[in-house]
């Protein structure tokens, strides 16, 4: 999976891999060469006292130093050049992909797990690349060139790595089978953590309120000790592996400094020739370590690059359609037939056989008890799920075959938890119309009743909105939102419980200068409401009755009041006989 992912996502940087490739292939060639000329030095120099032999060779190792440092520098910048853009790349198509998942795919993976697989997952994954450009790349080369030029020294002396290198590989291998399933276990540990954090971060208010820190301390405690345990767990396997492979090299430099002074002794070999194969047995010892050091992280960026791919090659339940209709011959018509939705593996359906009509000009309202699907039945017309079975229309117009862009235009929805994002006022106003001016946000923040706060904010328009709006209240937020929708300016607006936050006062005027404004003769447009409140509902043109995901009951208040029994009881708990019939 791990090779998969950097074949595809390395592609683009072939010239730069080839320059690191050429440059670091350079400088292991010049930190291989050094050795024989430290040995040719001692022999022909020292030995046979030849200052001027060695003040030249001398001057030869210098050059090719500065050759290997020059060649190194430039193959570690090109190679983190190209580690960079690849996390770059990961992130962004991560983020490109959750773009288009639906709900259901949102709710799969969790936003704590999506969090986690855009910046750990493929930090631990770039981290990867760039250590395989600076060091991995080089680490064959120098062990094969090691093992040549070792050959050339001394035949009888190499085949004591005949035993050293097999034994280092064993060992190596040993320890990273054990640490492969930890590092899994570790990113599912982290993600635990995450989402702990998540949930207390944003519902800090409700553990304060109800007086639940102890506890919460206590939750957040626990996932961060699993996660600790299992990291301790790692880190006592690693801590087995430098200390090995340290123990495996003294011995080997012990060893070859014995046999080898037998083989001077012996008149086999020369003292310069010993140095060099000193030297040559700890190159390809390092590039041993330095794969080991590889090694260490290929486990990790496996488990990574499994859960990139994960999210990467998941498609979303909503998919685009294939020749997408771009233009709409009517204007803010809705019609659901016979719509069914059904969340994956549940037992029953959340809506059956719902038929609905909302027509431009007209308010139509949708009530229920909790849990009767109104907010689920709200989200299938701008294709946040699609619908199980039956039909969602817009202008006559399947849903899943209008083009997202022209969907997008022409349904305004506000949802149930409006969000606001990092910014001002304005830019949160101008998400839906980049191009609107002052003069459209304040008419619209008039219309929404959030005129007046705004103007007596800091800044009134370029007033700072906080992250999800938490320097507002509720109702505040609830206006903005309305407010941000109107600039838009859709056909078809979809409001989900949008005025639960607001006292009666405002609620009334808020939708008076809705209706005044989107019912209007010049400015018609489809409005439908959910909500739970009667007085929000009872002045609509239509009124819907939703009860367990099926219609049971079409008309105005005074229809219903007398015909449907399910209405009257959600109005009577709500309001007296008199105030029902006011």
């Amino acid at each position: 999976m791990l090779i998969k992912l950097l074949r595809v996502h390395l592609r683009p940087y072939r010239t730069a891999i080839a320059l690191v490739v050429f440059f670091q292939f350079l400088q292991t060639l010049a930190t291989l060469y050094l050795p024989a000329l430290n040995a040719d030095i001692i022999d022909n120099g020292v030995v046979k006292g030849d200052t001027g032999y060695v003040m030249r060779l001398g001057a030869g190792m210098l050059g090719i130093t500065v050759l290997q440092i020059a060649a190194q520098a430039v193959a570690v910048y090109f190679g983190a050049r190209t580690a960079m853009a690849v996390g770059r790349d990961l992130r962004a198509s991560i983020f490109d992909r959750v773009q288009t998942f639906s709900a259901r795919e949102v709710g799969q993976f969790g936003a704590p797990s999506l969090i986690t697989r855009t910046t750990n997952d493929v930090q631990q994954i770039q981290m990867l690349v760039l250590l395989t450009f600076t060091l991995m790349v080089s680490a064959p080369i120098m062990c094969v060139g090691g093992i040549v030029l070792a050959l050339r020294e001394d035949v009888p002396l190499s085949s004591l790595l005949l035993v050293i290198v097999p034994i280092l590989i064993g060992v190596v291998g040993l320890i990273i089978s054990r640490m492969r399933p930890l590092f899994r276990l570790m990113q599912v540990r982290l993600d635990r953590v995450n989402q702990v954090m998540r949930e207390q971060i944003t519902g800090i208010r409700v553990i304060r309120a109800f007086v639940r820190d102890d506890q919460e301390q206590q939750r957040y405690g626990v996932a961060n000790d699993d996660l600790t345990d299992v990291s301790l767990r790692v880190g006592r396997i690693m801590a087995l592996m430098f200390p090995t492979v340290m123990l495996i090299v003294n011995i080997s430099s012990v060893a070859v400094l014995w046999f080898g002074g037998q083989r001077i002794d012996s008149g086999g070999m020369m003292v310069g020739s010993l140095t060099a194969f000193v030297s040559y047995l700890m190159q390809i010892l390092m590039s041993i370590m330095m794969a080991t050091f590889m090694f260490m992280m290929i486990p990790r960026a496996e488990v990574c690059a499994e859960r990139i791919k994960e999210v990467v090659d998941t498609d979303s339940s909503v998919t685009p359609p294939a020749a997408p209709v771009t233009t709409l011959a009517r204007h803010g018509e809705l019609e659901l037939r016979d719509v069914d939705f059904r969340y994956p593996g549940a037992e029953a359906a959340v809506l059956s056989g719902v038929r609905l009509s909302a027509r431009p000009g007209e308010v139509t309202a949708i009530i229920g008890s909790t849990g009767s699907g109104k907010t689920t039945l709200l989200n299938l017309v701008p294709r946040l799920f699609d619908a199980t079975s039956g039909t969602v229309l817009v202008d006559g117009v399947d849903v899943r075959d209008l083009d997202p862009g022209l969907l997008s235009r022409t349904v305004g929805l506000v949802p149930q938890r409006p969000y606001l994002f990092t910014g001002t006022v304005a830019s949160n106003l101008r998400y839906g119309n980049p191009d609107a001016s002052d003069a459209e946000l304040w008419e619209a923040l008039e219309i929404a009743q959030a005129k007046d706060f705004v103007e007596r904010m800091e800044g009134q328009l370029e007033a700072p909105i906080a992250q999800g709006g938490t320097n507002v209240s509720g109702g505040q937020r609830q206006r903005l939102a309305i407010a941000r929708t109107l600039v838009h300016r859709p056909e078809i607006y979809l409001f989900d419980d949008s005025f639960s936050a607001l006292d009666y006062a405002t609620d009334a005027a808020l939708r008076s200068a809705l209706t005044e404004h989107l019912t209007g003769a010049a400015t018609a447009a489809t409005v439908v409401i959910v909500a739970q409140r009667v007085s929000t509902i009872r002045d609509a043109d239509r009124i819907i009755v939703l009860d367990d995901g099926k219609v049971v009951g079409t008309g105005t208040h005074d229809e219903l009041m007398e015909s449907n029994p399910t209405y009257r009881e959600i109005v009577l708990s709500q309001l007296t006989e008199q105030e029902a019939a006011a």
